[in-house]
């Protein structure tokens, strides 16, 4: 080659928007293209088997099992025409770099595109976990070779899923229902989320009370004048808590020696107490510190953008990939929480700069990471560069949903180098004799925060949404030991034990963590897998399993106990390390897993049951369908066993006929006859058929409970059960009972009554038909556009023509009621921070932020339901509603302000996240602040496809 010859480089990433941003790092010589992910994979169907193979015996799996497992990769069809650009520049270019993610799937990626070209010029690995212009210089000029161990591994891992998803899959299909999925982790992932329900089902709640104390100090000093305290022991023994009941009895714990108090117990103690002199008998101080938490990693980022953001996984991982491929944050998939000696200097300079430097430590911070099975080493998710940006001067770049996530990223990682929060705690106890001579010891707590450290930049939140933030302060009067108090108020407080909250995404991404199942990469798209299979539906946060998946998991339970085994599953993750590692070879793992050698590799309860072929073709007989379908509930008072039973068109109720005679199949389900079947109203989620709402559903169910035929039209009166009540129905009518009517005694007068609907009062003197009919808002009388209420739901049927015509004659004004008070006040809503109260409506109490309402549902009542539930109810009610309308585009002037005001920068993540400003400045320093920004949509990365189908 000629000395003056330039030579020309091709570096290959995975999106356009990463190679744009590269590109704009390398000079002259460099051609940038992206292969838009995964250019190859197994085929998906038969159509992409070629015709050579489709003969094959093991072709519908895509792998050839008697032949060391080798895969057959086909190019995906709309990858074609980007693999032709890509074979052509590969012939004009002296040498290949692939610049694909650092991680399995990226070692894979560079890989098959190495088997896919061909290339004749050298190829060379190019790795980085940061894209600015520093790590990609020093990534062309430290190339390495592609790592075979971390290739093997992921083909390890995506055989793997193959072969489990493939051959259970199937079993599905036959036993449950067609087009059903498994897979090895989405099946562990639903499984967690049905024990959780199943918890909630087996739930009975307990009502428990106690005292709440508004004390006062004798003679105050500094410190406020009054403060409550608990009611926590009584004659030296404990008062019973929620932790001292059973969960599925709703009973005191055996041994627990507590006293539970009643409402006339709690409410009599008060009485006796009124008047009583309360003295201080213990103050006990401590030291408070909180060390700052680690920088993210991809699991806890998912879990606090759920928390603070309310974003999905799926959000949280496509904004982060923006930010990443656009030179904003190092890599998203992660599970180190180590930071490099350059963003640990980066970090400490930035504090310094904003918050002074007493807020910096003597010496770097140091974090060990705890999750299980941890691997890839990434550093930690931090903001990119060798000098952080502020959110601020990033602001007008970003869209609003970036820039919330890149300012929480931003928080956590300056935080986690940043000096303890210090204070201090108290605990007091109080005793009061009261007139009965018990003896009653009340509890306080206190906390003062003396110098909030790491606080001022960041405030994790908690699953928890009633938990008090580790920001709070609680401050007490100065006490001391026999000070003299007097009791302002002493009110009788009635509790009610909860059943185990539902997982969310984010917390069911960490138990996933805990357990050792998943990868860094898996988990969002494990999300989206259960929800898109129809396992999981999400109400607001919570996620909910269908009765599908509770007869997915009850065959695999039964059946495949070991495939869905939390430490089965986690012991993969250790071999699939082992073979990343080059410490043990793919296809002894795959033989043994499959087949069932017991040459040591593999897990070996499978491998002794004669691998997972055998295990599902030699068992399959024996699995009842119809047992695996019916999922037990209760037995009713009639001594019937009541079950769900999942069909071809829904899940149904089902239960005995008497005599304990189980129904006869219905034509074409594996059902029961009429009259012994009920179907299951849409939404209605498993813990909310309590005995209750099962009893309603078989009294109007699709079984019908038929009150006999009408008169007139000899058409049958049913009485039925819909998600939003009973109702009553003949032929094209249907009516909702009255708030007054129950549908065990609701009689076939009453259903002809409200058949009878609109009833027709009269004609007036004009000629106008004037009707009695029941709304929305309640009974009323109608003529034309005129209407006006009527008192009672009585009225409906015996106002007069004269009556009617009187109170539409009056002016409306009259008519207007006062507005009621609310049934409760609930707090503040989570999300959206408004007020929400319980109301009574015309369908029953309903919830409301102010703006949006939802009807409390079947077996809520105003006293029990949470602020979480109500929050959630809210949250998916919000979101089936219309999509915002797009606000016009406005150009944003970048300004700079300075804040002098000594602020506590976590709260705009912590309690109000959806500001655009940061104002995370000690007294004297400035912070760049988001004065406006831009209302362009942000630039749209090509997303890494998912590799594994059933996972």
């Amino acid at each position: 080659m000629p000395s003056n010859a330039r030579t020309t480089r091709l570096v290959i990433v995975e999106s356009p928007a990463k190679a744009k941003t590269i590109s704009g790092y390398l000079g002259p010589g460099y051609v940038v293209e992206a292969s838009f992910g995964h250019v190859r994979d197994l085929p998906r169907n038969a159509a992409d088997v070629p015709a050579k193979y489709k003969g094959e015996p093991w072709a519908r799996l895509g792998v050839d099992v008697d032949n060391g497992f080798h895969a057959l990769y086909v190019v995906s069809p709309d990858r074609r025409q980007q693999i032709s650009k890509l074979t052509k520049l590969a012939k004009e270019v002296d040498e290949i770099l692939l610049a694909t993610d650092e991680d399995r799937e990226g070692e894979a990626i560079a890989w098959h595109l190495v088997e896919t070209l061909k290339p004749k010029v050298p190829v060379k690995r190019m790795v980085f976990h940061e894209i600015t212009k520093p790590a990609i210089q020093a990534a062309v000029a430290n190339p390495r070779e592609i790592d075979r161990d971390l290739v093997d591994a992921q083909e390890a891992r995506r055989i793997l899923d193959r072969l489990y998803g493939y051959e259970v899959s199937p079993v599905l299909w036959k036993k449950v229902m067609p087009k059903l999925s498994a897979g090895r982790v989405q099946s562990v992932a639903t499984r967690i989320v049905v024990e959780r329900e199943r918890q909630r089902m087996a739930f009975r709640s307990a009502e428990y009370w106690d005292i709440l104390a508004t004390l006062a100090v004798v003679q105050p000093g500094d410190g406020p004048r009054t403060f409550n305290a608990t009611l926590v022991a009584l004659n030296g023994d404990r008062i019973a808590a929620g932790k001292d009941f059973e969960p599925t009895t709703g009973r005191v714990r055996p041994g627990a020696g507590v006293v539970h108090l009643d409402a006339g117990g709690a409410r009599g103690l008060a009485a006796r107490l009124e008047g009583r002199p309360f003295t201080v008998t213990r103050v006990e101080e401590k030291p408070y510190r909180r060390r700052p938490y680690a920088p993210f990693i991809t699991s806890t980022l998912q879990q606090e953008a759920a928390r603070k953001l309310r974003f999905s996984s799926q959000q949280t991982m496509r904004t982060a990939q923006r930010l990443y491929e656009n030179g904003y944050i190092t890599y998203m998939r992660t599970d180190s929480v180590n930071l490099s000696e350059t963003a640990i200097a980066a970090a400490r300079r930035q504090i310094v700069e904003l918050y002074g430097e007493r807020s910096v430590p003597p010496e770097p911070r140091r974090y060990t990471g705890k999750v299980k099975n941890a691997q890839e080493a990434h550093e930690a998710i931090r903001p990119a560069g060798d000098n952080f940006r502020t959110p601020g001067e990033v602001a007008n770049e970003l869209s609003t949903e970036e820039f919330k996530l890149y300012e929480l990223i931003w928080r956590r990682t300056i935080a986690s180098q940043m000096t303890d929060a210090v204070g201090s705690s108290v605990s007091v106890r109080i005793r009061a004799v009261s007139s009965a001579q018990e003896e009653a010891d009340f509890g306080a707590t206190g906390k003062t925060i003396t110098d909030p450290g790491f606080l001022r930049a960041y405030v994790e939140s908690s699953d928890d949404e009633n938990a008090e933030a580790e920001d709070a302060e609680r401050r007490l009067p100065n006490l001391v030991k026999d000070q003299p108090l007097t009791a302002d108020e002493l009110a009788a407080q009635e509790h009610h034990t909860q059943p185990p909250s539902r997982y969310t995404e984010a917390s069911l991404v960490k138990a996933l963590e805990e357990l050792g199942i998943g990868r860094p990469s898996t988990y969002a798209s494990i999300m989206q897998t259960i929800q898109d299979r129809g396992y999981v539906v999400k109400r607001g946060q919570a996620m909910i399993p269908s009765f599908l998946a509770f007869a997915v998991i009850g065959l695999m339970e039964r059946h495949y106990p070991r495939l869905i085994d939390y430490d089965f599953t986690a012991s993969m993750e250790n071999e699939l390390d082992e073979i990343a590692g080059g410490d043990h070879a793919a296809v002894d793992f795959l033989t043994s897993f499959y087949f069932g050698s017991t040459n040591g590799a593999g897990d070996q309860t499978i491998a002794r049951s004669g691998g997972l072929k055998k295990l599902v073709t030699e068992n399959l007989s024996e699995i009842d369908a119809r047992s695996v379908n019916s999922i037990p509930l209760h037995t009713d008072e009639e001594g019937r066993e009541v079950v769900v039973r999942v069909g071809r068109y829904g899940p149904y109720l089902q239960r005995e006929l008497p005599g304990g005679e189980p129904a006869a199949p219905a034509e074409g389900e594996e059902g029961g006859a009429q009259g012994d079947r009920a179907p299951i109203p849409e939404g209605l989620a498993p813990d909310e058929l309590t005995p209750e709402k099962v009893h309603e559903l078989f009294l109007g169910g699709g079984g019908e409970r038929k009150l006999g035929d009408d008169p007139a039209t000899g058409e049958p009166i049913v009485l039925k059960s819909g998600r939003y009540g009973p109702y009553v129905s003949s032929g094209e009518r249907k009516s909702s009972l009255l708030r007054s009517q129950s549908p065990d005694s609701l009689t076939f007068d009453q259903a002809l009554q409200l058949l009878s609907l609109p009833r027709l009062v009269g004609v007036a003197p004009d000629g106008a038909e004037v009707f009695a009919n029941n709304g929305r808002y309640g009974p009323y009388v109608k003529r034309g556009d005129e209407f006006r209420s009527l008192d009672s739901e009585d009225k409906m049927f015996t106002v007069t023509l004269d009556e009617a015509l009187a109170l539409l004659a009056a002016p409306k004004t009259r008519q207007r009621r006062a507005a009621a008070p609310p049934l409760r006040e609930m707090g503040v809503d989570p999300a959206t921070e408004k007020p929400l109260v319980i109301k009574d409506g015309r369908f029953g109490p309903y919830v409301t932020d102010g703006e949006t309402n939802v009807s409390l549902r079947r077996g809520q009542t105003p006293e029990a339901l949470t602020i979480e539930e109500a929050a959630e109810m809210l949250a998916e009610k919000r979101a089936k509603g219309p999509a915002p309308k797009k606000k016009a585009v406005k150009k944003a002037a970048a300004k700079k302000t300075t804040v002098a005001k000594k602020t506590t920068a976590a709260k705009s993540t912590t309690t109000k996240t959806t500001t655009a400003k940061v104002t995370g400045a000690t007294a004297g320093k400035a912070t760049p602040t988001k004065a406006a920004k831009k209302a362009t949509p942000a630039k749209k990365a090509a997303p890494r496809k998912a590799t594994t189908p059933t996972d």
